[in-house]
């Protein structure tokens, strides 16, 4: 049962008071009235794939015969769009998707400060609890809900926050993998784990899949990229055939059959639900997390992730072969998207393409600082980086009579002199700047909230990444590769082809919005794509 103060917030987002003069009016204030009511969709599928670049779309065009093929040609296919903000994360980029905002309104900036939240442990599963305490806002589902309040939202995904944050602070069905092997939620939603997932869970699907065998999809022909690239998986693991049993790092996660996993659970309780029966407006929320999962151990010019699209794109085929046998594809929107794209190993970059690109360790010109904070009896703890962010606790700077600011100035110096830093900016520079122009310090912008005492923002040299160890692939940054993904909007409302003036992701909970027939409850960053439309 749903927990009875999330209940109460759930009836609190409703009454929210939308005048019956805007009820037929669009978002951003655009003259173009709303259509039919009657035309509106009975189901919204909203597919967000972790770490999904554009460019596989071209790459294996030709081999893409499934759902990623299908979406792609028979959908309004933004082939210039981007995750428009600067931390290129996980959480931050779902958060984005239902919303239509960027970080600085959803509050979502960073993995490290997403859902977690120990105040909501999971039920009947191990790992850390979580919730969308911190997303601030409402998302689609509660418009399509002010609308009708018996409009329901199911999210599933690999990942807590792939789940959680795409439906914000709805209390709806939101489930996700955790150990040992089985799908669960927190009590933020409910106290148990409703029937039609305990019987999902007691099938033990992963037990079968993680002694599976990962093998090539297609004959070892239809692959350009070589199969023994030390660089990959920290020089483990980095040959076919693979099995996830064998990996106690990655598991089954970094393989294609935790897609496949996901889909299967989607699809139960689409069926359980009876989500997309009508009349009114239902929404279907999956993250993909595979993708992200191989690609950081792999890399994204990996012969596993070529291999992992091609059978992603099979397993979407055949979710939606099964989604249209169930529901009237004449009622039926599907968007798919990316919460990020992902840079190449800077090693495979270099010899590609010449270009030096590094691991970035800025702990020791943070060390060197902290120990001066010290010696003048400052904490040094009150200096803080994290995603390239600087913080500051200027009370302690204040009572050991330190300058802040010249402290500051000084850090930024010796920051942009490591190998592999382009820039550090404050972020109330940044505003000065043109940021048509400039990406990146349009996309800082957009990041941080004006609650977040951020002081200095750090952008890396293209491809060059973080130092962590083991190493892995990364993303993050407010570079073009990590922000440019795909935007598909498919279904009887979206004209099918290629568009190729810039989209945003923000731009999707607008226009689904529209073509639903309601009326966010708040002003948007993103707007309407009216050129997807029929």
């Amino acid at each position: 049962m749903i927990r009875i103060h999330r209940l109460i917030l759930a009836v609190a987002l409703l009454v929210v008071t939308v005048p019956l003069s805007a009820q037929r009016r669009p978002a951003q204030g655009t003259p173009r009235p709303l259509p039919d009511p009657a035309r509106a969709p009975t189901l919204i599928v909203f597919i967000t794939v972790d770490q999904l670049r554009p460019d596989y779309f071209d790459r294996w065009r030709t081999q893409l015969t499934g759902g990623l093929g299908r979406l792609a040609r028979g959908g309004a296919f933004y082939t210039n769009a981007f995750q428009d903000h600067a931390l290129t994360e996980t959480a931050p980029g779902h958060a984005t998707t239902m919303s239509g905002r960027f970080p600085r309104r959803t509050g979502i900036v960073r993995n490290s400060a997403g859902v977690q939240d120990p105040q909501q442990p999971l039920i009947g599963a191990r790992g850390s609890g979580a919730s969308p305490f911190r997303f601030r806002g409402t998302t689609l589902t509660d418009w399509l809900r002010s609308k009708n309040p018996r409009s329901r939202a199911l999210s599933v995904s690999g990942k807590d926050r792939g789940a959680i944050l795409p439906i914000g602070r709805d209390a709806q069905q939101v489930f996700w993998y955790a150990s040992p092997g089985l799908f669960t939620t927190s009590t933020y939603y409910a106290d148990t784990l409703p029937d039609w997932i305990r019987r999902f869970n007691d099938r033990r699907l992963p037990d079968s899949m993680i002694v599976t065998p990962w093998t090539l999809l297609m004959p070892e022909s239809a692959y350009a990229e070589p199969d023994s690239v030390p660089d990959e998986a920290n020089g483990r693991d980095f040959r076919f055939p693979h099995i996830a049993a064998n990996d106690p790092d990655w598991g089954l996660p970094a393989t294609p059959f935790y897609d496949e996993l996901t889909l299967a659970v989607a699809l139960e309780g689409l069926r359980a639900l009876d989500l997309g029966t009508g009349p009114q407006t239902d929404v279907l929320a999956i993250s993909l997390s595979a993708t992200d999962y191989i690609g950081h151990k792999y890399g994204p010019d990996s012969r596993e992730v070529h291999d992992q699209i091609l059978r992603l794109d099979r397993a979407l085929g055949s979710f939606l072969d099964s989604l249209f046998v169930l529901r009237d594809s004449t009622k039926v929107i599907v968007a798919l998207t990316a919460d990020h794209g992902v840079a190449s190993f800077p090693e495979v970059h270099t010899r590609r393409s010449g270009e030096e690109a590094f691991h970035v360790d800025v702990m020791p010109v943070v060390s060197r600082v902290r120990a001066q904070m010290a010696a003048r009896g400052a904490d040094s703890t009150a200096l803080q980086i994290e995603s390239g962010m600087v913080f500051l606790e200027r009370r302690a700077t204040t009572r050991a009579k330190i300058n802040a600011d010249s402290l500051l100035r000084a850090l930024a110096r010796s920051l942009v002199a490591i190998p592999g830093v382009a820039r550090v900016n404050r972020p109330s520079d940044l505003g000065m700047r043109d940021t048509t122009s400039d990406a990146s310090a349009r996309r800082w912008l957009h990041t941080i909230p004006p609650d977040l005492p951020v002081e200095l923002v750090i952008t890396l040299r293209p491809f060059s990444v973080w130092k962590t160890t083991p190493r892995y692939a990364e993303h993050g940054s407010p570079n073009d590769y990590d922000a440019h993904v795909p935007v598909i909007l498919y279904g009887p409302p979206f004209s099918p082809g290629r568009r190729t003036r810039p989209a945003r992701v923000v731009d999707l909970a607008p226009t689904l919005a529209w073509a639903a027939s309601v009326v966010p409850l708040e002003p948007l960053d993103g707007r309407v794509l009216w050129d997807a439309l029929r």
